[in-house]
């Protein structure tokens, strides 16, 4: 099945997700669970797309061995098993299902500041011992209470929400979203130290990344609210463990509730010994509602890139909308070809391209039509394979700054593409169109007006402007019986320089290119192919 597109499930995920990927007939699945490094190294080679959990580790190693990969699908939120920089260079998509275990997650939180404030799980320990001491478990009511959130993402707004209608006082912190939001969910802003300083309880719902790596470290713990409760339901890392016991034994954190560890299973850990912490083994995402959305989402998704290119909810490339990258799909394609008509005719290193976006187009969210721009401009000159995921990337490593704009105003068409390439002593500027809203058109280069549809074969030739040089060109292209398809001439009355964009029905042969190129009226010549 050569044209069969394969993926594998390397973790358990719900049935429903399996039966998801199996209602299209274009992608076969196969299940290989526990495997370690070495078995997905060996494994991976031929799968278009990769499914994960938690427990596999896709590392810079599984992802080289991925000859065929297109897509990594986590199945959760917390991508750190995946190394996402190895997947971003080697043009692999990477998906994650940030919102479909939110409720989960958020109700977990909940959960944990009442078996914080009330003792449950020493409680249970000690009536199963057939004790019956009421009063040594007196607790705290939440209400009244200011729970600091510290994340406010999908999570972060669902705890804010059910904190307040537990009549707290929220406040949150999150250098990505705005007041405004903030307060449509009752809770009020605040900067990190001010949070920690006012916060009975303090909950974390952010990534993991280098920034936030022991975020709650020695010196955030000792500016915390003395007798404060602290929540981690995200991730391990973000709190420095040590130094969490240190403040738990001195009595000036009351106690804490972790569902993550820095390592997991958490081993040996002194936590265990620890009567102030409540403990749960990572159980963010642990109902059948989640297990079923997160692996129904990740299928979606995963099958979706796989047969349509929609990527909206990937980690690695813009979040744009599955209408609006509908909606710019045409023009994402009239992109791709005048990068490549751009790149044909700039043989030398190019330091900036630059895209302009005029009229109706303007309004588009732009980042999906310039990526295209910049895989037609690379994809020739590379050797690795340029897409979506690895284009900037890959730009910026050969120098290229990648700039773009947009304007309203409308210059000739409703909606015009503008690209421009720099080079040492040389820009280069292609426009084009779409006719009839999905045909791409070229219209101009440079300051010459040439239209011709933007696919096929062509010959570029810049000469004196002079009789006789088309048909010069027309007999080299007779004797090589390369047939003329369309041609076109444009000339700059500023100049005595004009151009011809002659359509051909085969590339040139390498002979007649230099031939070409030896005469004395000309003074560059591309063979074009699009």
């Amino acid at each position: 099945m050569p044209d069969t597109l394969q993926v594998l499930i390397a973790d358990p995920i719900h049935e429903d997700g399996r039966k998801l990927l199996a209602t299209y007939p274009d992608i076969h699945v196969d299940i290989a669970t526990g495997l370690d490094e070495e078995g997905l190294i060996l494994k991976i080679p031929t799968y278009d797309a990769l499914i994960v959990r938690s427990k596999s580790r896709v590392t810079r190693s599984v992802i080289e061995a991925g000859r065929a990969l297109k897509a990594i699908g986590r199945a959760g939120i917390g991508v750190d098993n995946i190394d996402i920089s190895a997947a971003t260079e080697h043009g692999i998509v990477v998906f994650n299902t940030p919102d479909a275990n939110a409720t989960t997650t958020a109700e977990l939180t909940v959960a944990h500041m009442m078996s914080l404030s009330r003792h449950l799980p020493q409680a249970d320990r000690s009536v199963r011992s057939n004790e019956w001491q009421p009063t040594r478990f007196v607790g705290t009511e939440l209400a009244g209470k200011t729970v600091g959130i510290i994340g406010f993402g999908t999570i972060g707004r669902l705890v804010a929400e059910r904190c307040a209608a537990l009549k707290m006082k929220v406040l949150a912190y999150d250098p990505y979203v705005t007041p405004e939001i903030m307060c449509q969910y009752s809770a009020a802003q605040r900067n990190l130290d001010s949070l920690l300083a006012s916060s009975d309880y303090v909950t974390l719902h952010c990534p993991l990344t280098d920034k936030t790596h022991n975020l709650i470290d020695a010196t955030r713990l000792s500016a915390m609210k003395s007798g404060a409760r602290l929540i981690n339901c995200a991730r391990g890392g973000l709190v420095d463990e040590k130094a969490l016991l240190d403040a738990l034994r001195t009595g000036h954190i009351a106690g804490a509730a972790l569902d993550v560890f820095a390592k997991e299973p958490p081993l040996g850990s002194e936590f265990i010994a620890c009567d102030n912490v409540v403990l749960t083994p990572h159980l963010g995402a642990s109902t059948k509602e989640a297990q079923q959305a997160v692996s129904v989402q990740i299928a979606e998704d995963v099958a979706k890139f796989l047969t349509t290119g929609e990527a909206e909810s990937a980690v690695n490339l813009p979040r744009v909308s599955s209408e609006q990258f509908s909606q710019s799909r045409p023009y994402q394609t009239l992109a791709l070809a005048l990068g490549r008509l751009a790149g044909a005719l700039t043989e030398a290193p190019i330091s900036e391209l630059v895209v302009r976006l005029f009229g109706r187009i303007a309004d588009f969210d732009p980042r999906p039509i310039t990526v295209e721009a910049v895989i037609g401009l690379l994809e020739s000159r590379l050797a690795e394979r340029v897409n979506r995921v690895n284009a900037t990337h890959l730009a910026t490593a050969q120098g290229i700054e990648v700039r773009e704009s947009r304007s309203q105003h409308v210059r000739d068409y409703l909606s015009l593409i503008e690209i421009c390439v720099v080079a040492p002593n040389k820009s280069t500027t292609v426009a084009g169109t779409l006719l009839g809203g999905r045909q791409p058109h070229l219209v101009r280069i440079d300051s010459y007006h040439v239209e011709a549809p933007l696919g096929g074969h062509f010959l570029f030739t810049r000469h004196r402007d002079q009789p006789g040089v088309v048909g010069t060109l027309g007999g080299i292209l007779g004797r090589e019986k390369i047939n003329i398809s369309r041609m076109n001439v444009g000339v700059d009355g500023m100049v005595d320089t004009a151009i011809a964009l002659i359509g051909v029905s085969a590339p040139l042969p390498e002979n007649a290119i230099a031939e070409i190129r030896a005469l004395p009226v000309i003074f560059e010549v591309f063979g074009i192919s699009l």
